[in-house]
């Protein structure tokens, strides 16, 4: 086993776990699939992937928050921005390209109203988040070497969420190893984060933590597979 450290930096980030196509939310931090969609991303491992998902599924992974800490010691939280967003409208249906983009049934006809499609859509500003993953030698060799010269463009959550920073930070043989690696790189590049929060999986059902996320992915491509996860949420103590 080798652990993957990743640095998650960006105006915008956006973890959904229980999205609706109209009412788009994100979670305080990143999901499980949304990590393991960067990591395939990277590799060039396109299309559903279940064998080498259900190599990953149960894999340690845990995820720390950051946020900035002023000169005089106060927070600065990062706030949700929330997107109103139209899709499907103002298209010239006598443009062969255009007329694609038009949403319709599933029958192929246009839809009541000329198929216009209001979203509202959260973002996450100016966060920070590191997340350790443990994986397998060959796994952790293989995205190690995909995360330095990926495939396919690395986003945060969604296409529009571009990193800011450098998002492989190296792989180490133990997680204390990578915990290490993260605190030498706040000294040396961020002293002025402070960790809010921390989040690691429950090992078992029978003792369920804080919150139940159905993010572990089965299944990418066009007919997603997801189950369920426990993870428990640690507040970082005050001063």
């Amino acid at each position: 086993m080798q652990y993957l450290f990743l640095w998650l930096q960006g105006p915008l980030q956006s973890w959904g776990a229980s999205s609706r196509f109209d009412l788009r939310q994100t979670l305080d931090f990143p999901t499980k699939s949304g990590i393991y969609g960067m990591l395939l991303a990277a590799s060039g491992d396109s299309g559903p992937q279940e064998d080498l998902l259900a190599q990953m599924a149960d894999l340690p992974f845990t995820v720390y928050s950051y946020t900035t800490q002023k000169n005089d010691g106060s927070i600065q939280n990062g706030d949700v921005l929330t997107d109103f967003h139209m899709t499907g409208n103002g298209y010239d249906e006598k443009d062969k390209w255009q007329s694609m983009h038009i949403p319709r049934t599933s029958k192929g006809t246009k839809a009541v109203g000329g198929g216009a499609k209001l979203t509202y859509r959260n973002y996450l500003q100016d966060c920070y988040f590191a997340a350790i993953l443990g994986m397998p030698d060959p796994l952790a060799e293989k995205f190690s070497q995909a995360l330095q010269k990926p495939v396919y463009d690395l986003y945060l959550g969604r296409k529009c969420c571009v990193p800011t920073s450098q998002v492989f930070r190296g792989c180490f043989a133990t997680q204390d190893e990578a915990e290490h690696a993260l605190q030498e790189k706040l000294s040396r590049e961020n002293p002025e984060l402070k960790k809010i929060l921390a989040v690691k999986e429950t090992p078992t059902e029978e003792c369920p933590g804080d919150l139940l996320l159905n993010d572990v992915p089965l299944r990418f491509g066009t007919q997603k597979l997801y189950r369920t996860r426990w993870v428990t949420i640690y507040p970082a103590p005050s001063d």
